[in-house]
């Protein structure tokens, strides 16, 4: 038998996990996540109003139920256990940890508030428990940096209205924050060329069918080249005529150089490709520039991945996800990446004599470590749908204990044992 550890539980890993139990028919898959809740990027990252791209996590949910398959939630690898640990208990650990760091601009300005990284609005907006509400009111302007899809989903929910939003799980605390924002303008801007965005055509055409929001493009001599992207801007463009409470201006061929603000955010400094230098007004300045990984343990990421090669860091510990290959690709490239990596432990991988899912429970039972196994998070799924209200699918707990306390943790469910 193979015991195999997988180090969080979001698409990368429970994708991992679901082809090693297709390729190894005696594998034992423990799956470690430090929030009691799973789905990494799919609960805490696809935007709260795309309902259908989440609902991947039905998916990922049959994994977590599988018999072979164990769920430690709320365990913390690097707190409640280490590395080092995981590797002398099974016969391999991957890494599927994900990229939760915001990439920095590194320039003059950035601690302001009001300048925050996507990954610090989308946890927040989305619920993350880490995540905190943007410390400003009374934001007119947003500015953007980027061009890729997660810059769309940012402008996309500061623009849409209350009843747009409906069918999404937004909390009501981010719903009052967005209605009392008197925003006018969000401004998406790009340091390369329209032809060079990343946006998908599907995301960047939504933004046209908003109810109460106009995208523009601000220089139309700007788009230049052919391509999806390209016609979508030219058909923004082409509509001046059309007005509207906010106004979505899209620029291209500038970059940043400063945030301009005394004791909070009153503007971005760009600098266009002739030198010339430009300032749009902002009192909320999202950066969506990427992400990196962050150490686990004796693991230390460079350049803001695990070096690997082919998704092996060194003899029985692997990695997948962005966590292997960066912050890149969509959710199912990440069922592909999978199917390799896993391909690849089946084949180096021997089976061995190590204590496994015995050997942790027994570790977790000494430090009195509450876990939350597959059932109890099944608690907590039914207790947020059951909490959902005001044309809302689901209403998230936004703090472990709240978490904890749904699960009935300490209660009679996934009490620690070294017996279980």
């Amino acid at each position: 038998m193979k015991q195999i550890a997988i180090i969080g539980s979001g698409p990368a890993g429970c994708y991992l996990a679901d082809s090693l139990l297709r390729l190894v028919p005696d594998a034992s898959i423990d799956i470690f996540e430090r929030l009691p809740v799973p789905f990494g990027l799919v609960r805490y990252g696809v935007a709260p109003d795309h309902q259908g791209t989440k609902a991947v996590a039905r998916v990922l949910d049959r994994v977590l139920s599988r018999d072979r398959v164990s769920f430690f939630g709320n365990v913390e690898v690097g707190r409640d256990l280490s590395l080092e640990e995981l590797m002398s208990l099974y016969d391999a650990v991957a890494l599927a940890t994900g990229a939760s760091r915001d990439r920095r601009l590194n320039i003059p300005g950035e601690e302001l508030p009001g300048v925050l990284g996507s990954g610090a609005f989308t946890g927040w907006y989305n619920g993350h428990p880490d995540s905190q509400p943007p410390p400003i009111d009374g934001v007119r302007s947003a500015v953007v940096i980027g061009n890729g899809n997660v810059a769309i989903d940012v402008a996309r929910v500061l623009a849409k209205s209350a009843t747009e939003l409906a069918g999404s799980d937004l909390s009501p605390e981010v719903t009052s924050w967005l209605e009392t924002q008197p925003i006018e303008a969000i401004h998406v801007v790009g340091r390369r060329s329209a032809a060079d965005a990343k946006f998908t055509q599907h995301e960047l055409a939504e933004l046209g069918t908003l109810q109460c929001a106009c995208p523009m493009v601000q220089d139309s001599t700007t788009l230049a080249g052919d391509g999806a992207i390209v016609e979508t801007l030219r058909s923004f463009a082409a509509d001046q005529s059309r007005t509207a409470s906010v106004m979505i201006y899209f620029h291209f061929n500038l970059t940043p150089i400063a945030f301009l603000g005394d004791g909070r955010l009153s503007a971005v400094r760009f600098r266009s490709a002739d030198g010339a230098l430009h300032e749009i007004p902002a009192q909320l300045a999202i950066t969506c520039i990427g992400y990196e990984t962050r150490p686990c343990c004796i693991a230390t990421p460079a350049n803001g991945v695990f070096a690997n090669v082919e998704g092996k860091v060194k003899d029985r510990l692997y990695v997948v996800g962005w966590a292997k290959r960066g912050p890149s690709g969509t959710i199912p490239t990440n069922r592909t990446e999978a199917q390799l990596v896993a391909q690849r432990i089946a084949q180096e991988v021997p089976d061995s004599t190590r204590p496994g899912r015995a050997g942790v429970l027994q570790l977790l039972a000494q430090r009195h470590v509450w876990w939350v196994d597959y059932a109890a998070w099944r608690q907590i799924d039914a207790a947020e749908l059951a909490c959902a209200c005001d044309g809302r699918c689901r209403e998230k707990f936004t703090t472990v204990t709240k978490m904890l306390e749904a699960a009935q943790v300490g209660q009679g469910l996934s009490c620690p044992s070294a017996t279980t």
